[in-house]
């Protein structure tokens, strides 16, 4: 989907929808409507480099296993973000060269090796899973091959007689396997030797020399992916994270509207200094974009920092409709790993800083703010809230989608051609006006006038409109104040 910002001196190449964004008619910017996360994970079982969409948490199990030794990432993370109930995650599993497949060799009557089975994926896992050939217990015609993991069993292939072959086919046509494949070496004398405990070994998570390069490369496989809210698995390398910021800023700047969300150490959370160095990141990100998460938090016992609270954080603003905002929303969370004050919370406010707070009941976020803390040229106030740039992105996305969907390509450049695409235009608006997103009064949609009718001193190509877009967003209540009167 071509899009992205233009000016006067820089007209894009590509066909597409563009569209220029000022804060004086708070114009759009860039991630499209809410609902998807996508993460980079870490773990010990499941498909390398490649996306899986997770939509609960036996999803995350058949995925990638629960297993969290290893410095695996995968089931802490994705069950974070579900908690933040987006409509769905996209996982995407990272790994180094050393990651490898458990396999074991069986042999035949006559000590051949004829038939090798691989586990599914790469991973520790595999290591885990051991096998077993006995005869069938209830016809003594058949065999039975057996996967175990430790001692549950996870499967029992049956096959006639004693083929190498048949025991392969079991496994591999088996659409229910999930664990294993199985490679014919040789025929060998056709019968499968008894196996009694015989395990898989060699298998490797491929996590201990991941690098940045890893996630620079697990970024560029994103962008072919439709997705709105960014978290890492927990990182905390600045490097890695100075990465991320830049290639949201230009994923934004090329209309693909995006919104990440970072965080900070267990240390970075719980020192006295803790408020003062997550003010110091906003300060060191600076955009609109990216939220930045300055408090570790307490779910069912564990702790987790900033860093990993972020794909909380990133399921919350995925998961909720333009009419809300995360200011105090509520947490799933017991407790936040150090409490802040009241001056505290205040500077994180005012710099940028997505704080938790426990208010002595529960735990809830203080104010929907994302890092922004130096404006730039055509930006507001307005601009340092979650909630106005979701507005703002998915009033654009919806724009540029209706258009290439229903005009680029199709209809005329004709006055009668533009004023329709104008006219469905303020219809969205409409609706956005009746949902309360947008101030029922004062919004319109219509043709640049610098560029149309009288007055007007530039012209366009014959395949090129110009529309402008004005509305007044609308906010929710985050400050109320009383005045108590005793009479």
């Amino acid at each position: 989907m071509a899009g992205g910002t233009w000016s006067g001196t820089d007209r894009p190449v590509l066909p597409g929808f563009y569209m220029n964004f000022e804060a004086a008619a708070l114009s759009s910017i860039g991630p499209g409507s809410q609902g998807t996360v996508i993460i980079p994970v870490k773990a010990n079982w499941g498909a390398v480099r490649q996306f899986v969409e997770i939509t609960s948490e036996q999803g995350i199990y058949d995925a990638f296993s629960m297993d969290q030794s290893d410095a695996a990432t995968a089931p802490p993370v994705l069950k974070l973000a579900l908690l933040g109930k987006p409509k769905k995650v996209l996982a995407y599993r990272i790994a180094d060269a050393t990651a490898a497949k458990a396999s074991v060799t069986l042999k035949d009557s006559a000590s051949a090796n004829v038939l090798k089975l691989d586990a599914k994926y790469e991973g520790t896992r595999g290591n885990s899973f051991s096998i077993i050939v006995q005869t069938n217990a209830v016809d003594s015609a058949q065999k039975d091959l057996k996967l175990l993991e430790g001692t549950s069993v996870l499967k029992t292939f049956t096959f006639a007689g004693s083929s190498v072959q048949a025991a392969a086919d079991a496994i591999n046509q088996d659409t229910s396997n999930v664990w294993l494949m199985a490679t014919v070496l040789a025929p060998g004398n056709g019968t499968l030797a008894a196996v009694v405990g015989s395990a898989l070994a060699g298998g490797n998570s491929g996590v201990s020399g991941i690098a940045a390069t890893d996630y620079v490369n697990a970024l560029s496989a994103m962008e072919t992916q439709n997705f709105h809210v960014l978290a890492l698995d927990g990182v905390t390398d600045t490097s890695i994270q100075a990465s991320v910021v830049a290639w949201t800023a230009r994923l934004r700047s090329e209309g693909k509207g995006i919104v990440t969300v970072l965080g900070g150490s267990s240390a970075d959370d719980t020192g006295a200094d803790a408020i003062s160095r997550a003010v110091t990141r906003s300060a060191t990100y600076n955009h609109e974009a990216i939220v930045n998460v300055g408090t570790g938090a307490i779910l069912a016992g564990a702790s987790y920092s900033s860093a990993y609270i972020s794909a909380y954080v990133a399921g919350l603003i995925a998961g909720q409709k333009l009419s809300e905002s995360t200011t105090y929303a509520v947490s799933p969370f017991s407790d936040v790993t150090r409490r802040s004050t009241r001056s505290e919370q205040e500077n994180a406010v005012k710099n940028g800083v997505f704080l938790f707070v426990h208010d002595g009941q529960k735990v809830k976020a203080l104010r929907g703010m994302n890092a922004l803390s130096t404006l730039r040229p055509g930006q507001n106030a307005a601009w340092k809230k979650i909630r106005t740039i979701r507005v703002m992105d998915t009033i654009n996305n919806d724009l540029l989608r209706t258009a290439e969907d229903s005009y680029i390509g199709k209809v005329n450049n004709t006055e009668e051609g533009r004023l329709a695409l104008v006219e469905a235009g303020k219809q969205y608006m409409q609706a956005l006006a009746q949902a309360g997103v947008i101030e029922a009064q004062g919004f319109d949609v219509y043709l640049n006038p610098a560029y149309y009718g009288q007055g007007s001193v530039l012209t366009p190509a014959p395949d090129q409109v110009y529309i402008k877009w004005e509305a007044k967003l609308t906010d929710v209540m985050e400050q109320i104040f009383g005045t108590f009167i005793v009479n």
